[in-house]
């Protein structure tokens, strides 16, 4: 499932008890957005490289709160 399929309940519940940093956040909501992980690169301005480890870390922790 993609985090653009979740509901918007769903997407708060995932703000409140994953304790994203401020980049997980932000890629969390782009990503919400339907947000491509190059136009998340271009956006955030970071390398591509640095979006595959963002993407990781926000998996990781919504794996936890499921």
């Amino acid at each position: 499932m993609k985090i653009r399929d979740f509901t918007v309940l769903e997407l708060n519940r995932f703000r409140e008890l994953c304790n994203f940093t401020d980049d997980e956040m932000t890629y969390f909501n782009l990503r919400a957005k339907d947000k491509s992980n190059v136009q998340i690169a271009f956006e955030m301005n970071i390398s591509s490289a640095q979006v595959s480890k963002l993407a990781k870390r926000v998996k990781s922790k919504m794996l936890r709160v499921i």
